[in-house]
């Protein structure tokens, strides 16, 4: 079924009001993008004299995403959950791991500081459990990290009821009635036992859900890199979908053209950063790659 209050939400707004919001940072630069930072579901085609006002003002290209939820099936996504329907939604054979969850561990909000003073350890095992390799920052870059998010974050951990360790935690986007899952990280030597990522999902859904009444939660879009495997995690396990959308890309000229050439060696590319380019390309273009 599809998610219907974001629609509403969009369609409840005019066509000026969402040219206000692109025209007041609705767009952030990114790494040489320009990514729509508001909620998923505001972000709509953009005009072309938009598109070259963004690009005059720098950057490589515009990730365009609209049609969000759209009820056709496309190549792209975000991965997103509009209701809780608590355990009685969960596979019954997953539910055992939430209660021991909570039962070991203390789940709820955390301030920034705690996360700052306790949160590295839990990040740099994390990525080094990785199946794709990442880069691991170092403690300085992972303070920087946190230090520059805004206000609109709220920060979730899972503490060891009888310790007090930190063994996962979490960073969330509060954004327009929505939540982005930002960040989730869960220190692999204790998921076996405690499984802190059943129990953190499980109360993060509730909280927001149930409790705050958001629009829904969402993972972000389809990954480009599929390291962490979270996102199949949470559709099997946790009754998350895909909420179709669509996609396009629009490039600086000779950026452009540098794609153009790329894209029919795009298998055989090894560097991760241009690979993830082509992928996102290939989306853009209809491809199911």
């Amino acid at each position: 079924m599809n998610i219907t209050k974001p629609n509403i939400s969009r369609n409840d707004h005019s066509s000026m009001w969402n040219m206000n919001l692109r025209m007041n940072q609705g767009y952030t630069l990114y790494k040489g993008a320009w990514i729509w930072k508001r909620g998923p579901h505001l972000e709509e085609e953009l005009p072309s004299q938009e598109r070259k006002k963004l690009l005059s003002s720098g950057g490589l290209f515009i990730r365009n995403i609209y049609n969000f939820d759209k009820p056709e099936e496309t190549y792209f996504w975000y991965i997103i959950k509009d209701h809780f329907g608590g355990m009685q939604e969960i596979p019954s054979k997953y539910r055992s791991n939430i209660r021991k969850a909570l039962d070991a561990l203390e789940i709820k909000k955390i301030s920034k500081e705690q996360l700052l003073n306790e949160g590295y350890e839990v990040h740099k095992k994390a990525a080094e459990s990785y199946k794709v390799k990442t880069d691991v920052p170092t403690v300085e870059e992972f303070k920087q990290h946190i230090n520059s998010q805004d206000s609109d974050f709220e920060y979730w951990g899972c503490i060891m009821k009888d310790t007090g360790k930190l063994i996962a935690y979490a960073a969330n986007l509060i954004v327009d009635n929505s939540v982005d899952y930002q960040t989730m990280k869960f220190h692999p030597d204790y998921l076996s036992m405690y499984h802190p990522s059943y129990g953190l999902i499980y109360e993060m859904n509730r909280y927001y859900l149930e409790e705050k009444k958001m629009l829904f939660v969402n993972d972000g879009t389809k990954s480009l890199t599929n390291h962490s495997g979270i996102q199949p995690f949470l559709m099997q396990k946790f009754k998350f979908r895909k909420a179709y959308c669509d996609i396009r890309i629009f490039y600086q000229p000779w950026f452009g053209i540098a794609v153009k050439t790329l894209f029919p060696f795009r298998r055989w590319i090894s560097n991760r950063k241009i690979a993830a380019i082509l992928r996102q390309e290939a989306w853009a273009r209809g491809l199911n790659e």
